[in-house]
């Protein structure tokens, strides 16, 4: 095993444990490691993140669900108007350029830390009221927006998902986590698609990147609920702002 492989499979369980554990943050992670520590091309690293990212919340979403933290009307809805948007931003990738798109992938990096950071914290205890469907045109508009930013660069959106859940929603931090995974496997499939047109795929290394990102996966679900969100929000939040002002500072003095 060669050093880099080492380091992007070592990287890989933060992947997991961060989807598991936040409901988001998995594409933030993966295009940096497969861009800049396993030399894949922009491009085709953005559509293995799509696999790595979709897979790793599809598994993780079955400990949420068994443990009731999924809203699966809400998430469906969203879901479904994200696959939309997803689907449509991989078909149109394919007529821009790798470096504008890791650009456009930097600033989507610090949207979503300043989503983070601004959103204020859900309630922590189960809300009777979370089986209520959001408001069906915020949601659509909100999931089609998301899932756009989702086909375009590879960002599965879940810290765009997590915030809209619980301010517009109301829902309870857990459950906004949980719910999210489902929105992200159903985005990550569409965006999926409207890349295989343009792209070719490293499937040895994006099922290794995968199956390890699962394994940590697991690690973040049991540690779901047993940190504080609010703080664990906060230095996440923090640390993306400072790998996108990194990545957007190397595309552009490159």
């Amino acid at each position: 095993m060669t050093a880099a492989l080492a380091l992007t499979l070592a990287a890989s369980v933060a992947i997991g444990v961060t989807l598991g554990l936040l409901g988001g943050g998995g594409s933030i992670l993966t295009v940096p490691v497969l861009v800049y520590l396993a030399g894949v091309e922009p491009k085709s690293a953005i559509a293995m993140s799509l696999v790595v990212v979709g897979v790793t919340s599809a598994v993780a979403l079955v400990p949420h669900a068994r443990a009731g933290r999924v809203q699966w009307r809400t998430g469906a809805l969203f879901g479904a108007a994200g696959m939309a948007g997803a689907y449509a931003g991989g078909r149109v990738a394919q007529y821009i350029p790798g470096t504008v798109l890791l650009i456009a992938f930097a600033v989507m990096m610090l949207i979503t830390a300043v989503a983070m950071l601004r959103s204020r914290p859900g309630n922590t205890a189960p809300d009777p009221r979370h089986d209520q469907p959001l408001p069906v045109a915020k949601i659509l508009a909100e999931g089609a927006a998301v899932g756009l930013a989702t086909g375009l660069v590879g960002a599965g959106g879940g810290f765009l998902v997590v915030p809209a859940l619980v301010l517009l929603g109301g829902l309870p931090m857990p459950i906004a986590v949980g719910t999210s995974l489902l929105v992200i496997a159903m985005k990550s499939a569409a965006g999926l698609s409207g890349y295989l047109h343009s792209v070719t795929i490293d499937w040895r290394l994006t099922a290794a990147v995968t199956a390890v990102a699962v394994l940590g996966s697991f690690a973040g679900s049991r540690l779901a609920g047993r940190i504080d969100p609010a703080l664990l929000r906060r230095t996440f939040g923090w640390f993306v702002v400072v790998m996108g002002v990194g990545v957007l500072a190397g595309q552009l003095a490159s």
